[in-house]
């Protein structure tokens, strides 16, 4: 994607513009970001989407009695309120994960790096709808897709949230601003911009498109794991420690100085190895949800064309490719076509035609895995 070419679905700005002057720092509200767009899907759809297994959904209700309810789904579509009944909203995550349109979607956004890509989630309301103030941890694009939905935003100081209710809704919510959204107008939120969104008039779909950011504990956490795991796979280093020289102590419970540096060598030796580094990052990056399962097929008879499966995971670094949790070795000309199907999902047959036979009988090992597809065959065409 041209990163200084004007984007309608930027209000103009190019995405270098956009990235520079808003990503991360302020809002930005685009009237008619997507012209003409239509919802993807009916409510019946969604209510269908929103009842199978290994779909993510959640109910959102409020009422003067009752206060706010959360269920989780799966939903059965007579579990859902009327949809004339006010006050409730159904949030179906993940749906770029099942439907190719709701996959196409995510990729207008191709301009952010797709490490920090999460996933579509459709929110429905009925009429006055929505899931109190609060804010996320992440950046979102708000896309109005069907019916209309007020937000109010603001930069929230007070993050104190609401006692005794099964959401994270803030305490004392200030807006700073207001807008109406209709199809095709879209918000964009960075991280921690508070903001409330209310359904006006009933069947009101808003698309949520997420960016994760990572904790810092949370990436310690898992590269470390990662990186102590491969080294006790490889037995790269079995020594074990020994204190030949230990004398007698009268102080048994003390840590001796020598097992305390031997085991602040084992540490500084895993993280000194920066392809370790580099292959526990891009395989954590890759590492597809838990709920996420992939069909194992044959493998396609001929491979004219490829392309990834809306639920496959594949980013690159500059040794590696990973995909789906697994690291890969690349150079040379393997290296540039595997990066491309990285970046652009999917492989015509002029780039296939440079493949080398080791990286073909990879590919069709993913084909068979079923992490990609011959073109026109798999779940990415769904």
């Amino acid at each position: 994607m041209p990163i200084d070419r004007p984007l309608p679905l930027l209000g103009g700005l190019t995405p270098d513009q956009f990235m520079r002057r808003h990503w991360q720092k302020k809002p930005l509200l685009v009237r008619q970001a997507m012209a003409g767009f239509e919802a993807l899907f009916s409510p019946a759809e969604l209510f269908a989407l929103a009842a199978r297994d290994g779909v993510e959904s959640r109910l959102v209700a409020q009422d003067p009695r009752r206060g706010w309810r959360l269920q989780r789904g799966p939903f059965a579509r007579r579990a859902l309120p009327p949809l004339k009944q006010p006050g409730w909203s159904l949030l179906v995550q993940g749906v770029d994960l099942h439907d190719q349109r709701a996959h196409a979607l995510l990729h207008q956004f191709d301009f952010i790096p797709a490490a920090r890509l999460d996933d579509l989630m459709i929110s429905y309301a009925s009429d006055g709808g929505g899931v109190g103030p609060h804010f996320d941890s992440y950046d979102v694009f708000l896309l109005q897709a069907q019916g209309r939905r007020r937000w109010r935003i603001g930069r929230q100081r007070d993050l104190q949230l609401q006692e005794g209710v099964p959401l994270k809704i803030l305490a004392h919510f200030e807006a700073e601003q207001e807008f109406v959204l209709e199809p095709g107008d879209m918000l964009y939120l960075p991280p921690r911009y508070a903001h409330d969104g209310v359904a006006v008039g009933g069947d009101c779909q808003t698309y949520s498109i997420g960016f994760r950011a990572p904790a810092r504990n949370e990436l310690a956490r898992e590269l470390l794991q990662r990186i102590a795991d491969e080294a006790a796979e490889e037995g790269s280093d079995a020594r074990i420690y020994r204190d030949a020289g230990q004398g007698a102590t009268d102080t048994p419970g003390a840590i001796p100085e020598g097992l305390a540096d031997f085991a602040r060598e084992a540490l500084a030796d895993a993280l000194a190895d920066p392809s370790a580094f580099d292959r526990a990052l891009g395989e954590y990056l890759t590492e597809p949800k838990p709920s996420v399962w992939f069909e194992p097929g044959p493998a396609p008879r001929r491979l004219q064309s490829l392309v990834l499966d809306v639920r496959t995971r594949m980013l690159h670094d500059r040794r590696h490719v990973f995909i789906n949790g697994e690291a890969w070795r690349a150079a040379g000309r393997d290296a540039t076509l595997m990066r491309r199907l990285a970046d652009r999902r999917r492989l015509d047959a002029r780039d296939l035609g440079r493949a080398s036979d080791a990286a073909r009988e990879l590919l069709l090992a993913w084909c068979e895995a079923g992490w990609a597809h011959a073109d026109g065959e798999g779940a990415d065409e769904r």
